[in-house]
């Protein structure tokens, strides 16, 4: 039997979850009950609030990372912009902060189990550091934010990264669960539900396999990839002069805004021959800056965390005496204001 597990958590997206359990339900009827799907969370059976005005729904088991089948992780419903407890970036780092993410990284080792993500649960999945290398799609707000993280962003419908399976935006779930149907019991089977539900999927199912297309016509005007950005930076290489760098010198307490909550990070920054080298401190992870650059009076460089989230972010500061401001950024999310102090 094919067991499907349907992970909830505070604030989970309905239509994200509910879709694809319609969705395995009807095939389980098709199948002559060859497939099981249940509603579980990491904790254990509970009632479960979502994000759409907190309508609670029901969840009878605790997830198990090590059942073989399907396990498939939906996205968060609420303000995409603002820093609110209940805007969608806030909602995944709770998730995010929970056993869920330990408990994913065991099912991703497992060549017997498939995990299927909808909309923001691939970002669920990379915020927590799991889907570095991995391609994947998310909702197109959070595209950008998926790169991010390490993740591979593809613009598909449906992505098939082998035991990752990944939708786009919110409807996406229901061809994401009418795809792993036909994956996994056979294109009858799939078809039978897409009549019963009069509705057809959408798009190409996207995998790393037979020819690659050619892109190296694409506009000069596309949207900046920060990998492309940072490599175009000589690292620790200074434009300007070190006497203008040096205002920059010294240890910075520093706090992040950011729509997660407050980071306080301590920065490390020194400059001589003609170079110019940082890194960061907080708690116990320090990370050294990548591709620091002054471009006229401010400092820019890019720093991987792992905390709160597994990010890319990219930093640019200015410094009036011994007072620091500037902003931190990550894709789409929005620009997180930083400020701080010199310490010595």
């Amino acid at each position: 039997m094919l067991h499907v597990q349907i992970v909830l958590f505070d604030g989970f997206d309905l239509l994200d979850a509910i879709a694809p359990y319609e969705v395995f339900s009807a095939a389980a009827m098709f199948a002559e009950n060859a497939l099981s799907v249940e509603l579980v969370t990491a904790e254990g059976p509970r009632s479960v609030p979502s994000g759409i005005n907190g309508l609670p729904i029901a969840a009878s088991g605790r997830l198990n990372p090590e059942l073989a089948g399907i396990i498939l992780v939906p996205g968060a419903s609420g303000p995409v912009a603002g820093d609110g407890p209940e805007s969608i970036p806030a909602i995944l780092n709770r998730a995010m902060n929970t056993a869920l993410t330990g408990m994913m990284g065991q099912a991703l080792k497992r060549k017997d189990i498939v995990v299927a993500t909808v909309c923001g649960g691939s970002l669920l999945l990379a915020m927590g550091g799991l889907l570095e290398g991995r391609h994947a799609v998310t909702n197109h707000l959070g595209m950008d934010v998926l790169g991010a993280t390490g993740a591979i962003p593809v613009a598909a419908r449906v992505v098939d990264d082998g035991n990752l399976v990944s939708g786009g935006g919110v409807t996406s779930g229901l061809d994401v669960a009418l795809y792993l149907v036909e994956r996994e019991l056979g294109p009858r089977i799939a078809h039978e539900v897409e009549q019963l539900f009069e509705f057809e999927r959408r798009g190409t199912v996207w995998r790393e396999t037979g020819m690659a297309p050619n892109t190296r016509q694409a506009s000069a005007g596309d949207e900046p990839n920060l990998a492309s950005d940072d490599a175009a930076i000589s690292p620790g290489k200074l434009p300007n002069t070190t006497a203008q760098a040096s205002v920059f010198d010294g240890d910075w307490d520093t706090v992040i805004a950011t729509p997660v909550g407050k980071m306080h990070v301590r920065l490390s920054i020194s400059t001589g021959n003609g170079t110019i080298q940082g890194k960061a401190i907080q708690g116990d992870e320090t990370v050294e800056f990548m591709h620091p650059a002054l471009r006229d009076n401010t400092l820019a460089w890019s720093l991987q965390i792992t905390k709160p989230m597994r990010l890319n972010l990219k930093f640019e500061v200015v410094v009036n005496g011994d007072e620091m401001t500037g902003v931190a950024k990550a894709g789409l999310l929005p620009a997180s204001r930083l400020t701080g102090k010199r310490l010595s």
